[in-house]
């Protein structure tokens, strides 16, 4: 195996991507994952897309400077306009936030036929991009959630299936299991508590700031963040005392 100085994030990705694959990686990141997939050999052939001029060429020069350069494109454009069907068999999206991904997945469902999965990785948002697979025929196979440099990430893959199959026989509604994951919440991971205390912490600060608004929409507010924090404290003690 060729080393490459990835983060453990981008590594999780790569090992989701099944060998020999023909792999799209959308929005780059300076083309380290693609570098990585074609040096050790996962991917037999990978296209990267991007936006904007600047990371464009900074993809194009770390994949031209790899010997194994012939097996990769770097293109630029919006999203999947960079693909055309059925040119790769794993689409990989990280490091955006959940509605970017969606607006990507939906945008460009029309190139999405003979893709066999995708790894995604949204920053935030992970509830909208588990909601969108749920109900465009994508059923979740597995979720990762780590942490790293103090950032707690969560990483999703989908193929084509029974999208309500994972959400079956849990003791959560599916609305629930969008927020958390449902491989997650089986899994019950002690990071996934630390997820949800950060979040729980965050909510409450935000209802300190509204509480000592005069404002007279802040009665309602309260009560919904109130009811939320509410669900959060509830599950943050399941995680803690449910262990599988």
């Amino acid at each position: 195996m060729t080393t490459i100085p990835i983060s453990k994030r981008l590594q999780t990705i790569a090992a989701y991507c099944p060998a020999g694959a023909r792999v799209a990686d959308i929005g780059s990141d300076h083309a380290l994952l693609s570098a990585y997939l074609l040096l050790n050999n996962i991917a037999s052939h990978v296209i990267l897309g991007e936006l904007n001029e600047g990371p464009y060429q900074a993809a194009c020069r770390q994949i031209n400077g790899l010997a194994t350069r012939v097996r990769a494109q770097v293109r630029k454009g919006d999203g999947l306009a960079v693909l055309s069907p059925g040119e790769v068999d794993v689409i990989c999206i990280a490091g955006m936030g959940g509605q970017l991904i969606v607006s990507i997945l939906q945008d460009g469902r029309n190139k999405l036929p003979g893709v066999k999965r995708l790894v995604l990785q949204p920053n935030v948002g992970e509830e909208l991009v588990r909601r969108w697979l749920y109900e465009n025929g994508w059923q979740l196979i597995d979720e990762t959630i780590l942490e790293e440099d103090g950032v707690i990430y969560e990483i999703l893959v989908a193929e084509v299936g029974e999208p309500v199959v994972p959400y079956e026989g849990q003791d959560r509604m599916t609305t629930e299991l969008f927020r958390i994951g449902p491989f997650l919440w089986q899994k019950k991971p002690a990071i996934l508590a630390q997820k949800w205390e950060r979040e729980k912490n965050k909510w409450e600060s935000i209802k300190k700031q509204i509480e000592s608004s005069a404002r007279t929409e802040a009665s309602e507010k309260l009560t919904h963040i109130q009811a939320d924090l509410d669900w959060m404290n509830e599950v943050i003690a399941c995680l803690q005392t449910d262990k599988p």
